[in-house]
């Protein structure tokens, strides 16, 4: 019984991260994860991606942007799962600006890097808080418009 507990309560917790982040990992109905948040093969195992409010072309063009500066060599299909987080990890981390572990997960510490790098590089105003809250999703929206493709 214990386990079936243990596996229902992981289960529970990895629909809410999927589905909106912490806040709604202990709810047992967690509503399903937009399209373009869900789950994708092609990497080892099954990825979450996290465009954090970008649609799929500018999730190309930070994707094109990478592979650009010499971080990113995987497809360019405007889905940002962990290949590409590795990437713009590495490169906050060659910044200085503290990503943290290079895993692809984007934890508060990969946030507040691309805060800092959005600050540094477009002047963004943001505060450092390491919440994708709507204010980071717009900086990074804007900081996407040029296709580097």
């Amino acid at each position: 019984m214990r386990a079936l507990t243990k596996a229902l309560v992981s289960v529970t917790a990895a629909v809410g991260i999927a589905a909106g982040g912490l806040a709604t990992a202990g709810t047992a109905m967690a509503a399903p994860a937009p399209a373009q948040q869900q789950a994708v093969t092609g990497e080892v195992g099954t990825l979450a991606v996290v465009n954090l409010g970008l649609n799929t072309t500018r999730a190309k063009h930070w994707q094109c942007f990478l592979q650009e500066v010499g971080y990113y060599s995987g497809a360019i299909d405007g889905l940002l799962g962990t290949n590409s987080w590795k990437a713009a990890q590495e490169m906050f981390n060659d910044l200085g600006l503290g990503a943290g572990t290079v895993d692809g997960i984007v934890g508060p510490n990969t946030v507040s890097a691309l805060q800092k790098y959005l600050n540094r590089y477009a002047s963004a105003g943001l505060t450092i808080t390491g919440i994708a809250g709507p204010k980071t999703q717009e900086a990074f929206w804007d900081f996407n418009v040029t296709n580097f493709c």
